[in-house]
């Protein structure tokens, strides 16, 4: 008999694991648990609103119990926050990481193509923070004031240093920024005008693709760049 065979004819000990990656099971099952969470969350209030959306159609919307949601989540006021930290974070990841040696035309080209596609695959996202920016931000404000206003100033730093470098035009680096969020969002939260307008019964893929080159190419001919190949 092999080592290996006397080492697989060992009874295991009682705390050892025949399989190492059972031990990060339980944490993928609570990320997939507060990911199906946040989404029938978004589901509930945009149809209902913060009033009238309940825990309980929350969970069966997700599919779990609800004990397991407050779990989670303990009411609705932490639930509704989590849910818009989680749609802000989703917009904005791929323009937080910019750095002053990065390519301004690269990074801004690639902050609008997924904004758009994020007004594609997360629309009711995109409505729901605007109906809460439109009633005055009542669960928001606090976000708004610190998280908001800190993760702009770093952002519009980065745009101002390419300015100053010579890099791209002189522009206003927030009013950029809010160009962008309001151009983006617009496919999502005025999707009935423009199907109505463009004579059609629902988007397609290449509607959002022909969009993102149509921004693409006239913010960044605004900022005095081109388009990356």
């Amino acid at each position: 008999m092999t080592n290996n065979a006397v080492a697989d004819a060992r009874p295991l000990r009682r705390n050892a694991s025949p399989d190492k990656g059972r031990k990060y099971r339980p944490g993928r099952i609570r990320e997939r648990n507060r990911e199906k969470i946040l989404a029938a969350a978004e589901q509930e209030f945009a149809q209902h609103g913060f009033r009238g959306a309940t825990i309980q159609n929350i969970a069966e919307r997700a599919g779990l119990p609800k004990s397991n949601v407050l779990y989670y989540f303990s009411n609705k006021k932490q639930m509704y926050a989590a849910m818009f930290d989680d749609i802000l974070g989703r917009w904005n990841r791929v323009f937080t990481e910019i750095k002053p040696e990065d390519d301004p035309a690269q990074a801004l080209a690639a902050f609008i193509r997924t904004k758009v596609e994020m007004s594609r695959k997360y629309p009711l996202a995109s409505r729901l923070f605007a109906m809460e920016i439109i009633q005055g931000a009542p669960f928001l404000l606090d976000h708004l004031r610190t998280n908001m206003r800190e993760w702009v100033r770093g952002r519009a730093e980065v745009i101002q240093h390419w300015i100053d470098t010579g890099r791209m035009a002189p522009v206003d680096p927030v009013q950029l920024i809010f160009l962008i969020w309001s151009s983006t969002q617009h496919y999502a939260d005025f999707q009935v005008q423009i199907l109505m307008v463009e004579n059609k019964a629902e988007y397609e893929k290449r509607d959002f693709d022909h969009a993102a080159d149509f921004l693409t190419d006239v913010i960044l001919r605004g900022c005095g760049l081109q388009r990356p190949s």
